[in-house]
């Protein structure tokens, strides 16, 4: 009997090794996918590196005075940092695809009613964190440079330099990109059971309060930025409530229904076993009085 089981046990031993390494071969190949996607865009987007960064510099152009020119502080600016927004425009068109591959991944693992779930937090996500990162461009770049090239001191030329233009708009960008994301996470909580739509209603002014520490966190230190990425931030908490209730009592109406259709097939069961009951007591009867 122990030999049986000495020899069962690296059988499972090795069916879990080859489970995990299986599992590992699937994660390289889908990382090695998404690497690939990402370059393949990459070089796609270089040859048209200097229009993509004449576009994202036009917020910043239409604010200064006409004929003020942006500046390259470093010899290899000029190259250097149109390459780097090439690379960075690649990983933001390809976050859908990067998402699908994170998405079929872990599916196999998840139950049905978490596939359910998870499917349009991963659809709706991504719109988000697009729509953040629009917001950003179409309606806090103009305001954020006026407001700036307004406040410049009489005497005081603004000559931006292309690299520290970058690193400013593409942290704007991933910010306000993660900040659109809060309603996504209001659901998860609601749906993980950790907290209630009432209780974040009742915390209301902590999350106010939250919204204006991410924004002095996640913008540059100029006090428009902070604001014009907390009032959405909060705006987006009120979403995230309203629609976790939604959430809430669609789930509650699909386990009533669920339950209910449960009664119906456990009745549905007993019924005729509870006449078959009565059949063999009518027939125990009549054979007793024919017996008699």
């Amino acid at each position: 009997m122990s030999q049986k089981n000495a020899a069962t046990e690296p059988d499972d031993d090795q069916s879990v090794l080859a489970g995990f390494v299986s599992h590992l071969i699937e994660l390289r190949n889908r990382l090695l996918k998404s690497v690939l996607v990402v370059f393949v865009l990459f070089l796609v987007l270089f040859p048209f590196a200097n229009d993509l960064y004449v576009l994202l510099a036009g917020p910043l152009m239409a604010k200064l005075p006409e004929g003020t020119t942006m500046i390259a502080t470093q010899v290899i600016a000029p190259f250097f940092v149109p390459l780097k927004l090439a690379g960075f425009t690649a990983l933001f068109i390809a976050i859908p695809y990067l998402l699908y591959q994170l998405w079929a991944f872990i599916a196999p693992g998840l139950y049905e009613h978490e596939r359910q779930l998870v499917l349009p937090l991963v659809v709706s996500s991504t719109l988000l964190f697009y729509l953040g990162a629009a917001f950003a461009y179409f309606v806090v770049f103009p305001v954020v440079f006026g407001f700036l090239v307004a406040t410049t001191p009489d005497g005081v030329a603004m000559m931006t330099d292309i690299s520290e233009y970058l690193g400013f708009v593409i942290t704007l960008f991933f910010a306000f990109g993660l900040a659109f994301e809060v309603p996504v996470a209001t659901v998860l909580l609601v749906m993980a059971g950790i907290v209630t739509p009432e209780q974040l209603a009742e915390k209301r002014r902590y999350a106010i309060l939250i919204a204006f520490i991410i924004g002095a966190i996640l913008t540059p230190p100029d006090v428009l930025s902070q604001f014009m990425m907390a009032i959405p931030v909060w705006m987006l908490y009120e979403l995230g409530i309203l629609i976790s209730r939604i959430a809430i009592k669609r789930r509650k109406a699909a386990e009533e229904a669920e339950n209910t259709e449960m009664a119906a097939d456990t009745a549905g069961i007993a019924a005729p076993e509870q006449e078959g009951g009565h059949n063999d007591s009518d027939q125990q009867a009549k054979s007793k009085l024919g017996s008699d």
